[in-house]
């Protein structure tokens, strides 16, 4: 009998090593843009995702989540020198919620405008340990951001749950004149 191993879509992805280390997803966390429920690798036009999600996070309603988004492609997946590019940071979220904005946020939200390429974009949640308040925003620039090292600054664990999908640029629409 052959055992049928499943294999990490972040793995796949390479989402692992890129942007985070590896990690046991420990919190349920749904992203819904519009009606569309979001899944690991999912192929998303910049249009549909240009408003900000809901997210829905499981866990404990006692605890106090981070939620980081990401463009780890930025400019371009076969150049990436922008990597990451900070799309969006809300902390202070409290657990068992459907409500992100009970949460602080850090970095307000940017939808995802891909020039060239195929982009993924990951939202990673992390456990706090404790509140974090108003924080001064992290970054002065959107590019260069370092999902690691803004945890380690934070003294955050590794992911609790992660999503990702990926975009590309949409044609323009033409029209015709007569």
């Amino acid at each position: 009998m052959m055992v049928r191993r499943s294999v990490d879509p972040l793995v796949v992805g390479r989402l692992i090593g890129d942007v985070v280390d590896m990690f046991m997803p420990t919190v349920d966390m749904a992203v819904y843009y519009g009606p569309k429920a979001i899944t690991n690798g999912s192929d998303v036009k910049p249009s549909m995702v240009a408003d900000r999600p809901r997210v829905h996070i499981g866990g404990d309603s006692t605890q106090l989540y981070t939620l980081v988004m990401t463009d780890p492609d930025a400019p371009s997946p076969s150049e990436p020198c922008m990597r990451e590019l900070i799309h969006w940071i809300v902390t202070d979220i409290p657990g068992n919620t459907h409500d992100i904005t009970r949460g602080k946020e850090a970095v307000p939200y940017m939808g995802p405008k891909p020039t060239v390429g195929i982009h993924r974009y990951i939202l990673v949640l992390f456990q706090q340990k404790k509140p974090l308040g108003e924080l001064q925003p992290p970054v002065t620039s959107r590019s260069n951001f370092c999902t690691r090292a803004f945890a380690h600054h934070l003294e955050l664990d590794s992911p609790v749950a992660t999503v990702y999908f990926n975009a590309h640029k949409e044609p323009a629409t033409t029209r015709r004149r007569n």
